[in-house]
């Protein structure tokens, strides 16, 4: 053995065995006796048994050290959760969804356990999807020199995500202090693991990775598990690199309390699990080598009931959540800026372009918080800064700890993004979540547990996260490269999303979104980057507040509502028709789509009567739709006339140019929807 001390009855000292024994009795009461309060209606309603998995969850949680480490367990991890530190009653208050609920005050799904602020974290139903987390975890333990490891535990069948690959290729690329365990029970709800893998054991699928070291282990013994995390953890933590702890466990009852495994396991397979009972044995070892008399195990026993009993009476007592709450914690209170609260300025300066005031704006944000970070593909080649070189000369000024390439991995950009947050509240990542918007839905599934995060955990925990996408048509790129994607995500609480269509609102949106704590989705259009119509002065301390509307001109007779790169069109029509028809158009620029600033829109209708609403999206559920919706809603009486969206059509956005033009919005579209708005 790599570690000194080998775990074994006769050298285990009583008072440590004492501890096991209590905790593995609490555990497996709690265990059974979870599904009685589904059955007496009082909660409970998912409930994973670990039974089964009682030596390996024991060991996870006796190695784990809140002080330096972070635990990412699973929905099966009672008994991990325990072991490291969790009370009975803890473990009952989630089981029964209470506000006091530890986890997230009963916000998540029962069997969701722990404690944010002891590094027992939060993790999503989506099961494997924390492996990216703990790997991101495991970076910023790297990249601040800390003693300690982030420690992921699973089921085996979860392994076939593509997100747990990329969280181990990355963390053995990058050589990250994260242990991976992997509980293998043979089964992924009733699906066997033959129909998950070609090997025996999953954890072989992993050989050829470069700095893995695999372990593996009996997950039914609690010695030989003991051993083997205690072995692995000291590995990992001499080596800096990551391990694989594969526990080889039995699952003794059904996969939860909604699935029967009567029927797909036959009698003999139920009852040999039954026999290889974890606790059953542990409790005969005591015995057999006399290091406990029955007596003495019995009074550990009564004691375990009587503290299940009380803990049951205690968390029964305790407040139920309140129906009012539900709108605390979707996401955090944002940085303010006091010297520019409305997002406006006067600055006579040098006009510059959008890109580069995103360029200029990330450099001075690195500038300010030394613990600022920023990855994405092709991020930091010599002089290359992204697929536009919006971060060029980054890596040369900040280093490649701080800026850096991640692997064509989208899930894996975002998903280590979060867990980098996780380490230190101070960090703030930036990453470009795609090369393209459209590349992003690979990394969708951890976009959609981000936005919740914050809700989840009851305020516990926020990504701190900007997602940097260049997004929109008019370059000739066709699919993948021309799409814009905003109307698929504003319907997800949690998120800000905001849109800029000059220099001056990106580099204040840019600097307010990284300033902040929460997840915000900052959408480029990048047709503008070079555009001169985009270029404006910028103040070196520029900041734009989220949720407030520009009003780039002033009118009467029309109010045309707009966003990113149909902004400049929707005043050049502005333009055309005061010149030529003496008509004034007042366009408002709303840059920011969640929050949205329904008070400025709403007082340009009242002003003008008349609303025409213009984005690059389809018009068919595109964002428009929920501004149109608010106006009918709340400005009804004011409408002298219907109000009237222009966007794409409902198709994909073509390559050939021809193509392009036929589907994207333009001047002359928008010009002939003005005209019969006010004919109207």
């Amino acid at each position: 053995m790599y570690n000194d001390k080998l775990y074994s009855i006769k050298k285990t000292d009583k008072e440590t065995l004492r501890k096991w024994y209590h905790l593995l009795t609490l555990g497996r009461a709690l265990d059974d006796r979870a599904p009685n309060y589904l059955r007496q209606a009082i909660g409970w309603s998912y409930h994973a048994p670990y039974a089964g998995h009682d030596g390996i969850q024991l060991a996870i949680g006796q190695v784990f050290d809140r002080n330096t480490d972070h635990l990412f367990p699973y929905y099966r991890d009672m008994l991990t959760t325990l072991s490291a530190g969790l009370t009975a009653e803890e473990i009952i208050l989630n089981g029964i969804s209470k506000a006091t609920d530890v986890a997230g005050g009963g916000r998540h799904m029962s069997n969701h356990l722990a404690k944010p602020e002891w590094n027992i974290h939060n993790v999503s139903s989506s099961t494997g999807s924390h492996t990216l987390h703990a790997a991101g975890v495991g970076r910023a333990m790297k990249k601040y020199h800390h003693q300690g490891v982030s420690i992921s535990s699973q089921g085996e069948s979860s392994v076939s995500e593509g997100y747990v690959y990329e969280a181990i290729n990355g963390a053995s690329k990058e050589e990250l202090p994260v242990i991976f365990v992997f509980q293998d029970n043979g089964y992924g709800i009733s699906v066997p693991k033959k129909d998950q893998t070609a090997n025996r054991k999953v954890a072989d699928n992993f050989i050829g990775f470069k700095n893995l070291k695999i372990f593996h282990c009996n997950g039914k013994d609690v010695f030989d598990s003991m051993t083997t995390m205690v072995e692995a953890k000291q590995w990992v933590i001499e080596n800096q690199m990551p391990a694989i702890v594969q526990a080889n466990c039995v699952r003794m009852h059904s996969h939860s309390n909604s699935d029967r495994h009567e029927l797909y396991r036959d009698d003999y397979e139920r009852g040999y699990a039954a026999e290889y009972d974890p606790l059953a044995k542990y409790r005969r070892l005591l015995l057999r080598y006399n290091r406990f008399t029955e007596e003495e195990l019995k009074q550990i026993d009564d004691q375990v009931k009587q503290e299940v009993k009380d803990a049951h009476k205690k968390a029964l007592a305790a407040p139920n959540p309140d129906p009012t709450s539900i709108f605390d914690f979707v996401i955090p209170d944002p940085y303010v800026s006091v010297k520019y609260p409305e997002g406006i300025h006067n600055e006579q300066g040098e006009p510059k372009k959008l890109i580069e005031a995103l360029n200029e704006t990330l450099k001075a944000e690195f500038r300010h918080n030394p613990d600022t970070f920023i990855w994405g593909q092709d991020m930091a080649n010599k002089d290359k800064g992204g697929i536009f070189n919006v971060s060029k000369g980054m890596q040369k000024e900040f280093g490649i700890e701080r800026v850096f390439n991640a692997p064509i991995a989208e899930d894996f950009i975002l998903g280590t993004a979060n867990g980098m947050t996780r380490f230190n509240d101070k960090i703030r990542v930036v990453v470009e979540g795609a090369e393209f918007a459209d590349y992003f839905w690979p990394a969708m599934e951890q976009f959609v547990l981000s936005t919740h995060d914050y809700w989840r955990t009851n305020g516990k925990f926020a990504p701190n996260v900007t997602i940097r996408l260049a997004s929109g048509g008019y370059i000739g790129g066709g699919l993948y490269h021309s799409q814009t994607i905003e109307a698929s995500l504003t319907s997800l609480p949690g998120v800000r999303i905001v849109y800029p269509s000059f220099a001056d609102d990106a580099a204040g949106l840019l600097r307010t979104s990284i300033r902040s704590k929460g997840l915000t989705l900052f959408l480029e259009p990048k047709a503008l980057y070079n555009a001169s119509e985009a270029m404006t002065a910028i103040p070196d301390d520029f900041e734009v507040p989220f949720g407030k509307a520009r009003i780039r001109r002033e009118g009467s007779d029309l109010s045309i509502i707009t966003y990113g790169n149909t902004t400049h069109m929707c005043l050049e029509v502005a333009k055309k028709l005061n010149e030529e028809e003496d008509v004034d158009i007042e366009v408002v620029d709303i840059r920011s789509l969640v929050p949205l600033d329904k008070e400025t829109i709403l007082e340009s209708i009242k002003k003008t009567n008349r609303a025409l609403i213009v984005h690059e999206d389809k018009v068919f559920s595109g964002f428009g739709a929920e501004i149109a919706a608010t106006i009918a809603n709340e400005a009804f009486e004011y409408l002298d006339a219907p109000i009237k969206r222009v966007g794409s059509t409902f198709t994909p956005v073509g390559f050939n140019r021809i193509l392009e033009a036929a589907i994207l919005p333009n001047t002359e579209k928008i010009l002939a929807a003005a005209r019969e708005i006010l004919t109207y």
